[in-house]
C-alpha cells in the first residue's frame, strides 16, 4: 500500500542508546562548568555537584531510582565532605562503582590514600582534556565489564556450581560466554591453555552446566601414565589380562557413565591409545583390555592441551580424525600475563580462601605488592600466583609486603610510567605481531613462520584480540 507524501503517520523509532552517567563533584564553579561541557561532548550524561555532600545525595537518589552512575569523578579537597569521605560512603552503597579523583600536585599523598580505599585512578591538575576523558571512559568501561562479569559469574555459579573461575578481563569473559553456550549442547569440547591457567576448572564448568551435572566428573592426565596403564585406566581390564591384573577393573569410561570424562594433556596420548579412543567415540562402546565383549557407554568427553593440537594433527603427530572429533567446540583460556586486570581480583580471592582454610584474618595487600604482582610475567599462571600468595601468608604479617613474595616475583622489574602508561607484555606481543604482519604485507602464513609459531596459533591470537577490543561508548 502506498503512503501519501505528507502523511502524518509516525515512523517507528529505535529506542535511544543510554549515555553513560558520570557523577562529577567539584567546588570550583568555573572548572565544574568546563568539565561538564567536556564530558557532555564526549558522550556522557553528567550529574554535577558543588561538594561531596551534594554528590552523595545525588548518588543515593540515583541508587533509589535504579539508575546508579557508571562512574564518579570528584575533587579530593571539597567543603562539607571531601573526596576521601565521599569514596567511603559511595563504596558502602555500591562497592563496584569506579571513582576517579582530581587533585593538585600538593595532594598526591591523598590520592594514594584514595587508591588504597579502592579508587580507580586519579588525575593531577592541571590536566589534559583528552587524558581526563580517556580516564573516565576507562572507568566506565571497567564498570561495564564488572557488570557483565558479575552476571556471567552468577550464571556460572548457578549452572555449573563453580566459584573458582575468577576474573573480569575481556579474554576471560569470552571464555565464560562460550562455556555458557557450549555446556548444554553435549558436544565435545577441546580446551587450550598453558599449564596452570585453570583448564580443569573450565572443564568442570562445562560439566556442571550440562544435563549431566548430576552425574560423575572424572579426570585423567594422559601425560602422567605410560601407554599400557593409560589404556587400562580408560577402558578397564579383565582379571589376568596382564601381569599384576589380579582383579578386573571397569575403567574410567564406565565409571563416568552418565557424566563427563576430562582428558587432560590429550596431546601427549600415544598413537595406539588415540586409535582406541577414536573407536570408542565413534561406536560409544568400550572393550576392556583382555576382554572379548564390547560394553555400551554414555559419556561426554572434554579434553585439554597446552599445545597446538591442530598443528600436531597436520604434522602427523596426532590423529587428524580424532582431533576433529574432540574439537567440536574449542575454548582458549588466556594466560595470566594476557589478563593483568585479573591479578588483583585473583589475589584477593586466594587470600580470602586461605584465611578461611587457616582460620585466620584475611591478609591485606600493600600497593607495592600489587604493583609487583602485576609486573611479574607468571609463567606458571594462576597456579603460580596461588602458590606465591600462600608463601606470603605463611611468612608475612597482617599486610603483605614485597619481601614476603618469592624471590622471582620480588625481582620483577616495575617500569616507570612513560607518557602516562606502561606497556604490558600482551601489548608488546601485539605490537611485535602487528609489525611482522606489516613487514609481510598481511601474509599471515609468512608472518607465522617469521614469528616461529604455528599458523593456527597466530589465527587464535588475532581472533581473541579482535573479540577483546572494547568498543567506544
Amino acid at each position: 500500500m502506498s503512503r501519501r507524501k505528507n502523511a502524518t503517520i509516525p515512523e517507528a523509532e529505535e529506542p535511544p542508546v543510554r549515555r553513560p552517567t558520570v557523577l562529577f563533584a567539584e567546588d570550583d564553579v568555573a572548572l565544574r562548568g568546563i568539565v561538564e561541557v567536556l564530558l557532555d561532548e564526549a558522550g556522557f550524561e553528567v550529574l554535577a555537584a558543588a561538594d561531596g555532600a551534594e554528590a552523595l545525595a545525588l548518588f543515593r537518589g540515583r541508587l533509589e531510582d535504579g539508575s546508579t552512575p557508571d562512574a564518579v569523578l570528584a575533587d579530593i579537597n571539597m567543603p562539607n565532605m571531601d573526596g576521601l569521605e565521599l569514596i567511603d560512603e559511595v563504596k558502602v552503597l555500591d562497592p563496584h562503582v569506579p571513582v576517579v579523583f582530581v587533585t593538585a600536585y600538593s595532594s598526591v599523598d591523598s590520592a594514594i590514600t584514595a587508591l588504597r580505599k579502592g579508587a580507580f585512578d586519579y588525575i593531577t591538575k592541571p590536566f589534559r582534556n583528552d587524558h581526563l576523558v580517556r580516564t573516565v571512559r576507562n572507568a566506565v568501561q571497567q564498570r561495564r565489564l564488572t557488570t557483565e562479569n558479575a552476571s556471567l559469574r552468577a550464571a556460572v555459579r548457578r549452572a555449573y556450581g563453580s566459584e573458582e573461575v575468577v576474573g573480569r578481563s575481556p579474554g576471560l569473559l569470552s571464555v565464560f560466554s562460550l562455556v555458557e553456550k557450549a555446556a548444554p549442547t553435549g558436544a565435545s569440547v577441546l580446551i587450550y591453555g598453558e599449564t596452570g591457567t585453570g583448564k580443569e576448572l573450565v572443564a568442570r564448568a562445562v560439566h556442571f552446566g550440562s544435563r549431566r551435572a548430576e552425574g560423575p566428573f572424572l579426570s585423567v592426565n594422559c601425560a602422567a601414565l605410560p601407554e599400557g596403564l593409560l589404556e587400562s585406566e580408560l577402558f578397564g581390564h579383565e582379571k589376568g589380562a596382564f601381569t599384576g591384573a589380579v582383579a578386573s577393573s571397569k575403567g574410567l569410561f564406565r565409571a563416568a557413565e552418565g557424566g563427563t570424562l576430562f582428558l587432560d594433556e590429550i596431546g601427549e596420548m600415544v598413537p595406539a591409545v588415540q586409535a582406541k579412543l577414536l573407536r570408542v567415540l565413534e561406536s560409544r562402546e568400550v572393550r576392556p583390555v583382555g576382554g572379548t565383549a564390547s560394553i555400551r557407554v554414555d559419556v561426554r568427553i572434554v579434553a585439554a592441551t597446552h599445545c597446538d593440537l591442530y598443528a600436531a594433527s597436520q604434522e602427523g603427530k596426532f590423529r587428524e580424525d580424532l582431533f576433529y572429533r574432540l574439537a567440536v567446540i574449542e575454548v582458549d583460556v588466556p594466560p595470566l600475563r594476557d589478563r593483568p586486570e585479573d591479578i588483583s581480583l585473583l589475589a584477593r580471592h586466594f587470600l580470602a580462601r586461605l584465611a578461611l582454610e587457616r582460620g585466620e584474618p584475611e591478609r591485606r595487600l600493600s600497593p607495592e605488592v600489587l604493583e609487583r604482582l602485576r609486573a611479574y610475567a607468571w609463567p606458571g599462571n594462576v597456579r603460580e600466583l596461588m602458590n606465591c600468595l600462600e608463601r606470603a601468608v605463611i611468612v608475612g604479617g597482617e599486610t603483605l609486603a614485597v619481601e614476603d613474595l618469592g624471590p622471582r616475583v620480588q625481582d620483577a622489574s616495575v617500569s616507570a610510567p612513560a607518557s602516562g602508561a606502561t606497556l604490558t607484555l600482551l601489548d608488546r606481543e601485539r605490537e611485535h605481531i602487528r609489525e611482522v604482519l606489516g613487514q609481510t604485507g598481511g601474509d599471515r602464513k609468512q608472518a607465522a613462520q617469521l614469528l616461529g609459531i604455528d599458523l593456527s596459533t597466530l589465527y587464535r591470537k588475532l581472533k581473541r584480540w579482535e573479540s577483546e577490543s572494547p568498543s567506544e561508548d
